[in-house]
């Protein structure tokens, strides 16, 4: 018979190589979200493209990946993690090798699709790997670990995309990129696991019930909670909203200036190289890469959530105020700290997924966590189409090697709509309950019942 310390030990080793593979997954996601702004004025260039246009080739990521959220959830609680993010990442790679060879815009729509539809199952898997494979107070350092790994791809979508596009171009560079992420997919289903009792280990509630001495948490036994009446629950909860307004806002004002008009900002007011305007967006994903485990660690270690939210949120209005209302071009040396303290600042973000995982019962997380990500990429799919919108009124007809050059003023009046966002995301943020890094939600027996979400603070039944 197998010792129980021994299969412990087990457990706490395992987990890192489970979590470490969808890791890896969730770096290409990011490096597909990221990856057209370096390419931005080749693509302008090639399909024959205004911002408008270019807008929405990079928002369909965003709009098949905000659809998709719910039903993420919804696989990730029934089919499980393993099979929906190997499943997904297969698909996202295919997707970039269409997007490599399409010879025209449709081909290219319909690979960008692809990439957004694989790419958008990724987060939610990993997320309920974490319920399962790590201690509740882990959460928050684990999401900031996550995070790190994950804009690693931010990294790799910035500098040495630019490299790699001079040396064997843009084309060539996606495929390559969808062929890694096809070989991803076939070690995601060789080492991920949905729960640790799926390899003969112990849960980590029982983990966590002999480390304190306390009864592990009872079992309902058998079915599932139905996908209606977890979206039920997450429709009636207080805090359903503000988490949405507060993900829309500071996730979509993020992916405006990084995932698609940082580098033609940079570029085109700035003059400067496609390379060195990378490097400044290379800086927004270091911040975002520290920003996670110096999130998770403060959270986890003051033991609050709402507190270092509302800090990071306050900052963010900041430093949009700033790129709004500067007099003239703000001074590059004080430009690179900022596109760097906005990777920093996208710690708010994950303690609003903190929040979110917090505020709903153990049994839905796939799906409430699914519902709040929607508002992240909504906002990416709305702002960045709508920033090119504006770009294009303002245009005044200047034309560089067929692509259109834009004023100052025209992206100023773009990112005023980030500035009015991340404002309500602000103000959504105070709504929110102080959890104490513990899950404030009742539990959700699997009999069909009247089950109702907490009411809010100072509220009566």
């Amino acid at each position: 018979m197998v010792n129980r310390t021994a299969l412990e030990a087990r457990l706490l080793r395992r987990r890192w190589l489970v979590w470490g593979m969808l890791a890896f997954s969730f770096l290409i996601v990011f490096f597909h979200r990221i990856a057209l702004a370096v390419v931005a004025d080749q693509l302008m260039a090639e399909f024959h493209l205004g911002a408008a246009a270019l807008g929405n080739l990079g928002a369909v990521y965003f709009y098949v990946y905000t659809v998709m959220q719910i039903p993420s959830g919804a696989l990730a609680d029934t089919l499980g993690p393993r099979l929906t993010a190997s499943a997904g990442t297969l698909v996202a790679g295919i997707g970039s090798i269409v997007f490599g060879l399409a010879p025209h815009l449709g081909v290219a729509l319909a690979g960008r699709f692809l990439v957004g539809l694989g790419v958008s199952v990724v987060f939610i898997s990993l997320l309920k790997i974490q319920t399962e494979w790590f201690r509740p107070r882990e959460f928050a350092t684990i999401t900031g670990l996550t995070s790190l790994v994950g804009n690693s791809g931010n990294a790799l979508a910035a500098a040495p995309l630019a490299l790699s596009v001079a040396a064997i171009g843009w084309r060539s560079s996606f495929v390559a990129v969808g062929v890694l992420g096809s070989l991803v997919a076939a070690g995601c289903w060789l080492v991920v696991r949905n729960r640790p009792q799926d390899m003969g280990l112990p849960s980590i509630a029982q983990l966590e019930a002999r480390e304190t001495g306390r009864r592990p948490p009872a079992t309902a036994p058998g079915g599932r909670i139905s996908l209606m009446r977890a979206l039920g629950y997450v429709r009636r909860s207080p805090y359903t909203l503000p988490l949405f307004i507060a993900a829309f806002g500071l996730n979509g004002s993020l992916m405006v200036i990084s995932a698609m008009w940082g580098v033609p900002y940079l570029m085109q007011v700035y003059s400067l190289s496609r390379g060195e305007a990378a490097l400044y967006t290379l800086g927004t994903a270091v911040g975002v890469m520290l920003a996670g485990p110096l999130t998770g660690i403060i959270s986890d270690g003051l033991r609050r959530r709402k507190a270092p939210l509302l800090g990071f949120t306050l900052l963010t209005v900041a430093l949009w105020t700033l790129l709004v209302a500067w007099p003239g071009p703000l001074p590059l040396p004080l430009l690179r700290v900022l596109f760097f303290l906005l990777g920093l600042s996208s710690g708010g973000y994950l303690l609003v997924m903190c929040v979110a995982k917090e505020v709903s019962p153990h049994a839905i997380a796939g799906v409430s966590t699914g519902t709040i990500n929607t508002g992240s990429f909504l906002g990416a799919a709305v702002l960045q189409p709508l920033v090119g919108l504006i770009l294009d009124a303002t245009w005044e007809g200047e034309l560089a090697n067929g692509v259109r050059l834009y004023p100052l003023a025209g992206f100023r009046w773009g990112f005023l709509l980030c500035l009015v966002a991340v404002t309500a995301a602000c103000a959504a943020a105070l709504r929110l309950p102080e959890t104490r890094a513990e899950n404030i939600a009742p539990a959700l027996p699997l009999q069909e019942s009247a089950c109702r979400p907490p009411a809010p603070p100072g509220a009566t039944a």
